[in-house]
C-alpha cells in the first residue's frame, strides 16, 4: 500500500495578498479598517482652522495681515502695519467720529469694516470716506493712528458677511496716508495709540494697501 503525503500549500496566494497590500499603501491607498486616515472634507476643515498670511507692500508701507475662517464663523483678520517711510503716517483702521459718538464703537479701537458686495466676492475695507451729499447732521469724520517712522501698528477685527448667500471669496483694503498735520486735528491717546480726526479729503488723496482674494473653502490667499 502507497502512503499518501498532503500536497503542500502554494506559498505564492499568500506572497500575493503580502504584495498587494505593500502596493496599495505604496499608491496612497490605505488598508481597509485605518481609521487614521482623513477625509478630503476633513482636510480642507482643518485647513480652515488654519490661519493663512499674506504681505501688501505700499509706498512707504508694509502690511502684513493673517485671515483665518472656521466653518460657519466669522472671518478672523489680524494685521502689522510697518511705517517704513522717514515720517509719520496716518492709518485708517479707528473707524469715525459719527460710531464713536453714538457708542456704537469705542473710541480708539478699530472700527467695523465697511463692505461691498459683487457677485460671490466680499470686500472690507478701512479706509477714509468722503463727506456725504447732502451732508449729515453730525458727520462720520475719519479717523486715523498716527504711526511713527519706523514703527509698527497692529490690529484685529473679526467679520461675519450680512449677505443672502455665504460669498465664496473675501479681500481687505486699508487706507493710509502721509501725516501732515493741516489735515488732521483733536488728538487723542488711547491705550498707547494716538488717534486723530482727519480732513475728508484725504478720501481722495490716501494709498490703499489690499490683501489678496481669500478663498473661504480652502482657507488659502489666491497666488498674485
Amino acid at each position: 500500500m502507497s502512503t499518501r503525503f498532503p500536497r503542500p500549500r502554494p506559498r505564492h496566494a499568500a506572497a500575493f495578498v503580502l504584495l498587494s497590500t505593500t502596493m496599495a499603501c505604496a499608491h496612497g491607498v490605505p488598508p481597509v479598517g485605518d481609521a487614521s486616515v482623513q477625509t478630503s472634507a476633513e482636510t480642507a476643515a482643518m485647513a480652515r482652522t488654519e490661519a493663512a498670511s499674506t504681505t501688501v507692500e505700499g509706498e512707504g508701507a508694509r502690511l502684513e495681515v493673517s485671515f483665518r475662517a472656521a466653518a460657519g464663523g466669522p472671518l478672523q483678520v489680524h494685521y502689522r502695519v510697518h511705517n517704513t517711510a522717514d515720517a509719520d503716517l496716518a492709518v485708517f483702521d479707528r473707524g469715525n467720529r459719527h460710531a464713536v459718538l453714538t457708542g456704537r464703537q469705542h473710541g480708539g479701537a478699530v472700527g467695523a469694516p465697511t463692505f461691498r458686495e459683487d457677485g460671490d466676492d466680499v470686500t472690507l475695507s478701512h479706509v477714509a470716506l468722503p463727506l456725504a451729499q447732502p451732508t449729515p447732521t453730525v458727520p462720520p469724520v475719519p479717523l486715523a493712528a498716527k504711526l511713527a517712522a519706523g514703527e509698527t501698528l497692529e490690529g484685529a477685527f473679526a467679520f461675519t458677511a450680512p449677505t443672502a448667500e455665504a460669498p465664496k471669496r473675501m479681500r481687505w483694503c486699508l487706507g493710509v496716508a502721509p501725516f501732515d498735520e493741516a489735515d488732521f486735528s483733536a488728538p487723542e491717546e488711547v491705550d498707547g495709540v494716538e488717534v486723530w480726526q482727519a480732513s475728508f479729503a484725504l478720501a481722495e488723496r490716501q494709498q490703499t494697501l489690499c490683501t489678496p482674494w481669500f478663498d473661504l473653502s480652502s482657507g488659502v490667499f489666491a497666488p498674485d
